[in-house]
C-alpha cells in the first residue's frame, strides 16, 4: 500500500469523525464554539499528520518495531553538533504555539493548565512515535520545546484576547460588519 493511500485512510477517518460526531455536537453550542473547536481539531490533525501519521494502517506492526526509548539528555543534540537541532528547536516551539493560543478559547483556564495540556500533548506524541514509525525515536528536548511553544501561544492568547474576545462575539451574533 502506498503511502499516499495510507495517509489518506487517517485523513478520511478525522473527517469521518468531525462529520458524525464533532460537527452536530459544536453547532448546537453556537457559531463561535464551532469555529473554535473546528480550528483546534484542524490544528490537532495537522501536528498528527506531521509527527504520527499514518496511524490506522501501521497499528497492526506496532509491535514490529524495536522501541527506543525516549533520548532524556536535554538538547544533546544540540551541545554536540549533530543535525539541524537550531531548526528542530524553533520548528517545534513554532508547532505548538497554536495548541497554546487555541487551547484557552477551546476551554478557559490559566496558564498552568495550558502548561500541564502542552506538556502532556507533546510527551504522548512523543512516547507514540516510535510504536508508530520505526524510524522515529522520542526526544526529551521535543517535549520541553514544544511546551515552550504552547507557552509563548498562550502568552499572545492573553496579549490578543480583547480581539479575540470580539471576533467571536461578532462570529457568535453573526454580524460580518467590520
Amino acid at each position: 500500500m502506498s503511502m499516499g493511500i495510507k495517509y489518506l485512510v487517517d485523513i478520511i477517518a478525522m473527517i469521518a469523525i468531525y462529520i458524525a460526531v464533532l460537527y452536530k455536537k459544536w453547532k448546537i453550542k453556537g457559531r463561535d464554539t464551532l469555529l473554535v473547536n473546528t480550528l483546534m481539531y484542524v490544528y490537532i490533525g495537522l501536528v498528527l499528520y506531521v509527527t504520527l501519521m499514518p496511524i490506522i494502517t501501521s497499528i497492526p506492526f506496532i509491535l514490529n518495531y524495536p522501541y527506543r526509548p525516549i533520548s532524556l539528555l536535554p538538547f544533546d543534540d544540540y551541545f554536540h553538533g549533530r543535525g539541524d537541532t537550531v531548526r528542530q528547536i524553533v520548528l517545534n516551539m513554532v508547532m505548538m504555539i497554536p495548541f497554546g493560543f487555541l487551547l484557552p478559547i477551546v476551554k478557559k483556564q490559566d496558564i498552568f493548565t495550558c502548561i500541564a495540556r502542552t506538556l502532556m500533548f507533546s510527551l504522548s506524541i512523543e512516547l507514540l512515535q516510535p510504536l508508530i514509525n520505526g524510524f522515529r525515536s522520542a526526544d526529551i528536548t521535543d517535549v520541553i520545546t514544544n511546551t515552550v511553544g504552547g507557552i509563548i501561544g498562550y502568552l499572545l492568547y492573553l496579549l490578543f484576547k480583547p480581539i479575540v474576545n470580539v471576533v467571536l462575539q461578532r462570529v457568535k451574533s453573526g454580524s460580518t460588519k467590520a
